[in-house]
């Protein structure tokens, strides 16, 4: 347990970023199982749409440091290569 009044107001920082975060992550994994569901069903023009909202969550995530910039870059590459599978 905290001690100190530096100690506390960290501890309360921390979960609330804690928190935050979980959220956010939260968000950029509903937008990529919605990208590969699309892609699942064979769906090139609906996996295209998802995919520009995806990217565009990946993005705001990776900026805020929810993830990782590289991490977003490969799961933006990896999409979209699926999508150009797409027959």
């Amino acid at each position: 347990m905290a001690n100190s009044k530096q100690a506390i107001k960290r501890a309360r920082q921390n979960t609330d970023k804690y928190k935050l975060r979980h959220a956010q992550r939260s968000v950029v994994r509903t937008a990529v199982k919605k990208v590969r569901a699309d892609i699942e069903s064979q769906d090139k023009d609906k996996a295209l749409e998802s995919f520009q909202k995806a990217s565009k969550v990946l993005d705001s995530a990776a900026s805020k440091k929810v993830i990782h910039k590289n991490g977003a870059a490969r799961t933006k590459s990896r999409l979209s290569k699926a999508i150009k599978a797409i027959n």
